[in-house]
């Protein structure tokens, strides 16, 4: 597996696909990404997970992280999330976030990511947000 950087374009596909199929692609479109760090995990030159790092001062966040189902719980989305903290270590980032599906939040947790604030809804979809100090 090689994870490196990628376009934004090559994210929604995707994005599409795993996080919001019933949702037409550019619901999966992000004001921002142009500016944003986007990341790719390839297998056999097939891209399988990507993530998005949009850095705002000293936050960095986590959005739009997507592992084709056929790949899920084989530890590409931890390696991602690893490269992508490490990645960070030379910005000024100081805090990592993202608003976690409740679903993953011991995922997250396993990163030293907290949940902070209240439970949330995106169609129907329920979040937290979660956050570590860098």
């Amino acid at each position: 597996m090689e994870i490196r950087r990628i376009s934004w374009e090559q994210t929604i596909p995707l994005r599409h696909r795993v996080l919001w199929p019933m949702k037409p692609p550019e619901y999966c479109y992000v004001e921002g990404d142009d500016d944003a760090w986007h990341f790719g995990a390839f297998v056999d030159n097939e891209l399988v997970c990507v993530a998005s790092v949009f850095l705002q001062l000293n936050k960095a966040r986590l959005r739009k992280f997507a592992t084709n189902a056929d790949y899920q719980s084989q530890g590409i989305g931890s390696q991602m999330l690893r490269y992508i903290l490490q990645a960070l270590e030379n910005t000024d980032a100081k805090v990592f976030w993202c608003d976690a599906r409740e679903s993953a939040l011991n995922f997250y947790q396993r990163f030293g990511m907290q949940p902070y604030g209240k439970r949330f809804y995106k169609a129907d979809v329920s979040y937290v947000k979660m956050q570590v100090t860098l």
